[in-house]
C-alpha cells in the first residue's frame, strides 16, 4: 500500500469511528463523506433536535502533497492524537485551522 492510500485508509478510520458514536440528543446522525479523488473527508452532523435543524461539519481533512491537512476539527480532544497513535509521523499533519504564524508552535508540520 503506498503512503497515500494508507493516509486515506487511516483517515477513514479515525472518522469512522466517531461516526459510530450515538448523538445523546435530538434526532441527529453521524455522516462520514469521502471524495477520494479529491481526497477530502468530512465528518457532518444532521438532523433536528427539538425545533432546531443541525447541519455542520464537525471534522473536515484533506490530503495534500503527501500530508494530512486537518481544515475543521469539532472534536472535544482533536483527532490528531489517534492519526499519530495509528502512524502517521506528527510532521505529515498540518493543524489547517490555526494560522501560519501559530503553527511553528504546535509540534506538527507548519504546511
Amino acid at each position: 500500500m503506498d503512503r497515500l492510500d494508507e493516509y486515506r485508509q487511516i483517515v477513514r478510520t479515525v472518522l469512522d469511528s466517531y461516526a459510530r458514536i450515538p448523538n445523546s440528543y435530538g434526532q441527529v446522525k453521524n455522516s462520514v463523506i469521502v471524495d477520494s479523488e479529491q481526497n477530502n473527508f468530512l465528518l457532518m452532523h444532521e438532523g433536528w433536535q427539538g425545533p432546531q435543524r443541525i447541519h455542520g461539519c464537525v471534522v473536515h481533512v484533506e490530503i495534500i502533497d503527501g500530508k494530512i491537512w486537518i481544515q475543521q476539527d469539532g472534536i472535544e480532544t482533536g483527532i490528531t492524537p489517534e492519526l499519530v497513535e495509528l502512524g502517521v509521523p506528527k510532521d505529515k499533519i498540518v493543524l489547517g485551522f490555526h494560522p501560519y504564524h501559530v503553527r511553528q508552535h504546535t509540534g506538527y508540520a507548519i504546511a
